[in-house]
């Protein structure tokens, strides 16, 4: 069970993001239906994993969250972007995201590209134009987001995975499609957060390798709920992994394996958290969040 502490940690972090992404996008002078399907995908739920685990980084070095707020906003718009284009015909051609119908179902496919593509350069806008961040930081975190998500990172674990359908990849291979598809802006999350509250080298070192564990036990937990989830939980069907033909940790490992491959890499990201000297922190109970989490 996820401890109540956390629970009220996670809610009042997310209230906060989601305030804040809302009065983003409303605020914004463009055409209307481009509006509501950026706040379609925007406002559609989900944990607000990454926003939240920047804010609790930030926390657990011992600053306060506030200044990390901008950056937060622009990673969960970059994940939504991602999710949005995913879903669409060409990629995973899904019908359902976060138990409602995917961006494209309600306005179209040209429209849901363009939403995407919106969330996506706005979020770097957003950074850009931020007074709450320092300016010699500014440089950095942009550089640093645009690497983990484009070509080098998310990006590129995404032409992969795509190339890696009907075939049976080797688990290096999976988890180079995974550690940059999924891992990649989940790193960031904390290097930004380190960053934002002025952590040390040392600290940040550690905190880097423990979100790269993070990251693929995050994929993995998913890959065992792709087979063993409920749908109402989910927001999706489960099983699409299967439909897609691609490889996954379960099918590589055994359903058991994966369990295993799980918990090394949680136990990992905790050891590293240790190193840090940020293990009873938020970050910590993030950690126990992936490996118990049910959607």
């Amino acid at each position: 069970m996820v401890s109540q502490e956390f629970s009220v940690f996670l809610e009042q972090k997310k209230s906060l993001i989601e305030t804040k992404l809302h009065s983003y996008v409303k605020g914004l002078a463009v055409p209307d239906v481009l509006k509501e399907s950026m706040l379609y995908s925007l406002t559609a739920g989900g944990k607000r994993l990454r926003p939240v685990m920047l804010l609790a980084t930030m926390e657990a070095l011992g600053a306060g969250s506030e200044n990390g707020i901008p950056v937060a906003c622009a990673i969960e718009m970059i994940h939504t972007y991602s999710l949005v284009h995913d879903d669409l015909p060409a990629m995973d051609n899904d019908d359902l995201r976060r138990g409602k119908p995917t961006n494209h179902r309600v306005y179209g496919e040209a429209m849901a590209i363009l939403a995407g593509d919106a969330l996506l350069t706005y979020s770097f806008q957003i950074v850009a134009e931020s007074e709450s961040i320092p300016v010699d930081k500014k440089a950095e975190l942009i550089a640093l987001l645009a690497k983990a998500a484009g070509p080098e990172g998310m990006v590129g674990g995404q032409a992969a995975d795509l190339e890696g359908e009907d075939k049976t990849l080797s688990l290096e291979e999976l988890e180079y499609i995974h550690h940059h598809k999924t891992g990649k802006l989940l790193v960031y999350s904390i290097i930004a957060g380190a960053l934002l509250a002025n952590a040390t080298d040392t600290q940040l070192d550690h905190l880097k390798q423990f979100a790269s564990h993070l990251g693929l036990a995050f994929q993995i937990r998913d890959d065992i709920l792709d087979v063993e989830g409920d749908q109402e939980k989910l927001g999706k069907l489960p099983g699409s992994d299967q439909s897609n033909k691609k490889s996954t940790y379960p099918q590589l490992l055994t359903m058991e394996g994966a369990k295993r491959k799980l918990d090394f890499h949680v136990n990992e990201a905790v050891n590293e958290l240790k190193s840090a000297g940020v293990e009873d922190t938020q970050l910590k109970a993030i950690a126990d969040f992936i490996i118990k989490r049910d959607h």
